[in-house]
C-alpha cells in the first residue's frame, strides 16, 4: 500500500518539474526498496545521535552512500525538541548501565552544575548512545527490508493475473 503511494507521487508531472528546476540527482529521491531502507538506517542513526544540525550529517554522507534523503530527513525528525528529553533520558541511563554507573543524583537546573557535572553527564550519554543508534536503526532496516520483500511476493501474482 505505502510502496504504491510512493510509487504513485514519483510518477507526478510536479514532482518532474520540480526535480528538473533544481537539478536534483533523481537517486536521492528513489522509490525502491534498497533507496528506502538506507534512508530510513542513516536517517534513525543520526536521529539518535544527541548532536546539532543532525540533517548536514545526512548530507554529509550522501555522495557516498545512495539513499532517499527525504525519508532519511523525515527520520532524523523523530528526535524533534517534545522527544529529545525521553531519547536522551533513556540513553544516558543506558549509558550508565553500560559503565557501571549509578548516575546523578541532586540535579540543579542550573548552568553552573550542569558546568560541574559535564564529564558525568556527556560521557554516558555518547556510550548509552551506540547501541541505539546501531541496534535500532540495524532493526527498522531488516523489518522494513523483510516487509517490502513479503509485499512484493504477496503482489505478484495478482499482477500476472491482470495480465
Amino acid at each position: 500500500m505505502i510502496r504504491k503511494t510512493f510509487k504513485s507521487t514519483a510518477r507526478n508531472s510536479k514532482f518532474d518539474a520540480l526535480i528538473k528546476k533544481y537539478k536534483i540527482p533523481r537517486e536521492y529521491l528513489a522509490i525502491n526498496r534498497k533507496s528506502v531502507t538506507r534512508g530510513l538506517l542513516i536517517g534513525l542513526f543520526w536521529g539518535f545521535i544527541p548532536m546539532p544540525m543532525q540533517m548536514l550529517a545526512v548530507l554529509a554522507i550522501t555522495p557516498f552512500v545512495k539513499f532517499n534523503v527525504p525519508i532519511a530527513f523525515s527520520m532524523v525528525w523523530l528526535s524533534n525538541p517534545v522527544t529529545m528529553p525521553f531519547m536522551y533520558y533513556m540513553e544516558y541511563k543506558t549509558g550508565n548501565l553500560l559503565l557501571g554507573r549509578s548516575g546523578l543524583e541532586n540535579v540543579e537546573l542550573t548552568l553552573e552544575w550542569f558546568q560541574n557535572h559535564w564529564d558525568d553527564i556527556v560521557v554516558p550519554l555518547y556510550v548509552g548512545t551506540i547501541p541505539y543508534c546501531v541496534g535500532v536503526s540495524l532493526l527498522v532496516y531488516l523489518i522494513v527490508n523483510r516487509l517490502w520483500i513479503a509485499s512484493v511476493k504477496r503482489h505478484k501474482p495478482q499482477r500476472f493475473m491482470k495480465r
